[in-house]
């Protein structure tokens, strides 16, 4: 019994841990494609996030800075697909693909630069976004080690979920929400309301990107301690999968991303039992090539997303 409740604490706490960088992009790929953008660049923001972050943590020895910065990397090349993509009338898939080609180089570069290395410094601990609720439980007890396994996690991990919160209220509890709503499934109608059409969907787009670096802020800042070009292989994607799973949904974006970040974590937990490290490794994959087949066809996409918009003269 007590190796079962350590054992479901340990994983709770994988899952916790890897879930904040999935469902901050989550979340900021539920803005673009509500609004009618199609973004598969989350990757590419998610990996600008995660240098910018680290790098500016690392010379200023303060992780809120560092956090900040990772997410307004993100919407830096979330204005770039956004005034491809709305203002310039791009393939939203092409365009989101340069994003996804650009953003690495760019962060590999600048490492090279910066570090003389495609990996930059780890972070300190003073540097690293903080731990909350460390040494407030007894781990002398077996309920003490779970609780400590659940709670004393980073602070992003508290602040993605409020985040979750704060997004389903705009989304359905504003007029801003409605009309990005609106956007995404009839952009004509809207513009013979007076709504900016390319205006709302541009904001989402940068929104989208911000919340993306966000992401992969967290993952360098707190998930692990410094930036290497492997940092984000593939969270990107995973965190598409989640909305689609969610059904476009902030709530259910939630939900995806914590079965995936289950997964993530039972890779962890399992990479010491006598099991393949590589069947190991696929088990996020896995699950997310499964997902896909089973509830893309049931997901509500948006009527208008993935179609350019050309305001009427």
């Amino acid at each position: 019994m007590n190796d079962f409740i350590n054992e479901l604490g340990v994983i709770i706490y994988a899952t916790l841990l890897f879930t904040p960088p999935l469902l901050f992009a989550a979340l900021g790929s539920c803005f673009s494609e509500v609004s009618g953008v199609v973004n598969i660049g989350i990757e590419g923001m998610m990996t600008a996030g995660a240098f910018a972050g680290c790098v500016v943590a690392h010379y200023t020895g303060n992780p809120w800075i560092g956090f900040l910065c990772g997410g307004l990397a993100g919407a830096f090349f979330g204005a770039l697909h956004a005034t491809a993509t709305v203002r310039l009338g791009a393939d939203q898939t092409i365009a989101g693909t340069a994003i996804n080609l650009l953003a690495p180089g760019v962060a590999i570069m600048m490492a090279y630069a910066l570090f003389n290395s495609t990996d930059t410094v780890p972070l300190p601990t003073t540097a690293k976004i903080p731990l909350l609720f460390n040494g407030a439980f007894d781990t002398t007890t077996m309920w003490g080690k779970f609780l400590k396994n659940v709670f004393t996690n980073y602070a992003t991990t508290y602040l993605v979920f409020i985040a979750v919160a704060v997004v389903w209220f705009i989304f359905y509890k504003t007029r801003f929400g409605l009309r990005m709503r609106a956007c995404g499934e009839h952009p004509q109608a809207c513009e013979t309301l007076g709504i900016n059409v390319l205006g709302t969907r541009f904001l989402c787009v940068c929104i989208s990107g911000f919340l993306s670096g966000l992401g992969g802020a967290c993952m360098t800042m707190a998930t692990t301690n410094q930036f290497r070009p492997i940092s984000i292989v593939g969270q990107g994607f995973i965190a598409i999968a989640a909305v689609i799973f969610g059904k476009f949904r902030p709530h259910g974006a939630m939900l995806g991303c914590l079965l995936f970040g289950l997964c993530t974590g039972l890779k962890v937990v399992l990479g010491s039992a006598a099991v393949s490290a590589q069947l190991i490794s696929m088990i996020p994959y896995v699950v997310t090539v499964i997902v896909l087949i089973l509830f893309v066809g049931k997901s509500h996409v948006p009527a208008a997303n993935g179609k350019p918009y050309i305001k009427a003269k």
